[in-house]
């Protein structure tokens, strides 16, 4: 049975007969958009806070938005929040924002929080990568839930301690510490870029690795590894390098500057390091990619404006800012997500060949 009062079925637009509800000037109320669509307030509360599901039907949910969208009508989220309990305030913990990946997964999360009525607040560590500062003992009460991706322990301890919900992105999902996770199937990732290159027929393979002791990379060495133990004469080794162009450049040349037979492939965690190595090869007067080939990972915008053109495993970093979103909004309603695991898509470009002939 529908929440709505006398008239609470009829869909009301321009020009119909509620028109007279309009406000003559100031700020729309609910009452404004009740009298406009022809329901009552009740109604209007109902669909404007997403709670009418089973209770009002779609024909007048539809009435009450477009009236709302007619008016520009926005609800008082400070009222609302007063009587909920809630800040309607989210903090998205990420390593870092000086690349690309991470900005894109903060507007998955924000695009999805603002259809909500809450707002974010970012945290980047101040360090770039690896652990980030408590920021909980002066945010946590004006903190409805936490999304954080690449958090320390301790931080984690004191989001616990605290009852905040807390949705990690690309994290051990075996972590108790959250109550849900969201990850990109990075294993398959690194499975899809070993078999493209075993696929051209290299054997000879380095493994650029980010130096961060990180969950998300220690599973891309593993895959990597036990996708080339698959196929026989293989030999694959491995450089740790920084995150940036500078330090990915500098383990490059170690690796092909070293004595013995030279890599004929090199597999970077990252398209900033494989960036890095497109660098080195060139300074040492090799061809990409007919004398080495180069695959990245995220495939930022960076790897379509090296030339060749890279190789690359596709993360969709705005679905898992959006996914992790959608499960705190979850969690907070009082349910339990689901752990979500999205695919992931090697592109194929220019940086990628069969190996020279020796």
């Amino acid at each position: 049975m529908s929440a709505a009062g006398p008239g609470a079925g009829a869909a009301a637009g321009p020009g119909g007969p509620a028109a007279a509800g309009r406000p003559v000037a100031g700020r729309a109320t609910s009452r404004d958009v009740a009298r406009l669509a022809g329901v009552s307030q009740a109604t209007v509360s109902l669909v404007l806070g997403e709670k009418w599901p089973g209770r009002v039907s779609e024909r007048t949910v539809e009435a009450v938005r477009a009236a709302a969208r007619d008016l520009g009508y926005r609800p008082n989220l400070a009222a609302r929040s007063l009587r909920l309990g809630r800040t309607r305030t989210v903090l998205m913990v990420v390593p870092a924002l000086t690349t690309e990946f991470f900005a894109r997964v903060y507007t998955g999360a924000e695009r999805v929080a603002a259809d909500h009525g809450f707002g974010m607040v970012l945290y980047p560590s101040p360090e770039g990568v690896g652990p980030a500062r408590d920021p909980f003992d002066s945010a946590r009460a004006s903190l409805d839930g936490v999304i954080a991706s690449s958090m320390a322990a301790d931080a984690l301890a004191a989001v616990r301690g605290g009852g905040l919900p807390l949705v990690m992105l690309d994290s051990d999902p075996d972590d108790a510490a959250a109550a849900a996770t969201v990850n990109l199937d990075i294993a398959d990732g690194a499975r899809q870029a070993a078999g493209h290159l075993l696929a051209l027929g290299h054997r000879r393979v380095a493994h650029l690795a980010a130096a961060v002791d990180s969950w998300t990379f220690q599973v891309r060495a593993r895959a990597l590894a036990e996708a080339m133990d698959e196929v026989p004469g293989t030999a694959l080794g491995t450089e740790p390098a920084g995150l940036t162009v500078e330090e990915g450049r500098r383990a490059a040349e170690r690796v092909l500057t070293r004595p013995g037979p030279r890599p004929t492939a090199l597999v970077c965690d990252d398209d900033i390091l494989a960036a890095g190595a497109c660098k080195a090869a060139r300074r040492l007067g090799l061809r990409i990619p007919d004398d080495i080939s180069v695959t990245g990972f995220d495939d930022l915008a960076l790897a379509t404006a090296v030339e060749p053109e890279l190789t690359t495993v596709r993360l969709p970093a705005e679905a898992v800012g959006a996914a992790g979103m959608r499960a705190l909004m979850t969690l907070m309603d009082g349910e339990t997500p689901r752990d979500t695991v999205l695919p992931v898509e090697l592109i194929p470009r220019g940086s990628t060949a069969p190996p020279p002939r020796s």
